[in-house]
């Protein structure tokens, strides 16, 4: 990727980059377990993707990898550290998070608030270089979206808006990025184009990790898949192999089915008419 951002190898020395094992969860207070056993891992340049119904932990799980929360046990390790051991500034030197929906507090320009992403490296009283300012111009070059660098961030369509908040992760120059169901506000067309970026960013070697509710998302991005179930355990592979119809019909208590869509060269995941 332009601008310095593109992984081109995985350091040999780690088998992943992000390596979750036997990870429980309970939110202080509650008596609810949410998460269950959880135990997974992603290499640079693949893409999993997280399904489950509502409240099954799926976002939880990502605020845990980017230790917002702290595991009741188990382990969570970026490049064979644990998180617990790392700032986090170290942590988000690693991994670009990229949420279901911002709203910003101040007007931005398109270009400020992307160059936000180097907010932690730079400290609170820090002041982008002449080199971060080219770097920006060059992520927003290779996702297509220069056009708005002048842009109110305020007054951009929700699509437009995910561009720069998966922009801002990028600026941050991580090896890993999580999205929480980005797709999750925006309209069919602006949907695809999303997972566009999403399935780009793992060609060009980011560890990708998306949650969804759509088996669809899934099934057209390819490579791992874990779902998670109401009880909160996890079983993942890959997609072929995890997103059953069987499977999906289970988790979402509705009679699924997948076809093959010739026309079209793919699965894909349907419900019997109404």
């Amino acid at each position: 990727m332009t601008g310095g951002t593109m992984i081109t190898e995985r350091p040999e020395n780690f088998p992943s980059v992000y390596d979750v094992h036997s990870v429980n969860f309970t939110y202080p207070g509650t008596t609810r377990q949410i998460l269950h056993d959880i135990t997974f891992d992603i290499k640079a340049g693949e893409i999993m993707e997280i399904l489950g119904p509502n409240g099954a932990g799926k976002s939880t799980l990502l605020s845990l990898m980017m230790g917002f929360l702290k595991a009741d046990s188990g382990s969570i390790k970026i490049e064979g550290v644990s998180i617990g051991n790392m700032t986090a500034k170290q942590i988000a030197g690693k991994v670009g998070y990229v949420p279901q929906t911002h709203e910003a507090t101040f007007d931005y320009r398109v270009k400020d608030f992307i160059m936000m992403g180097i907010a932690p490296e730079k400290g609170m009283f820090g002041r982008p270089s002449a080199e971060d300012e080219d770097k920006c111009r060059a992520v927003m070059e290779d996702l297509s979206i220069a056009h708005l660098a002048d842009r109110s961030y305020m007054q951009i369509s929700g699509g437009e808006r995910q561009q720069a908040l998966i922009a801002r992760a990028v600026m941050q120059d991580p090896r890993i990025i999580l999205f929480d169901e980005p797709t999750a506000h925006l309209d069919y067309g602006n949907t695809y184009r999303t997972l566009q970026m999403v399935k780009e960013m793992a060609e060009k070697g980011f560890a990708v990790i998306i949650t969804t509710h759509d088996p669809n998302q899934a099934l057209l991005l390819g490579g791992k898949a874990g779902i998670i179930d109401g009880s909160g355990h996890m079983i993942s592979g890959p997609v072929s192999e995890i997103v059953t119809a069987e499977r999906l019909s289970q988790i979402y208590n509705c009679d699924l089915k997948l076809v093959q869509l010739e026309e079209m060269d793919r699965v894909a995941c349907v419900t019997p008419k109404l």
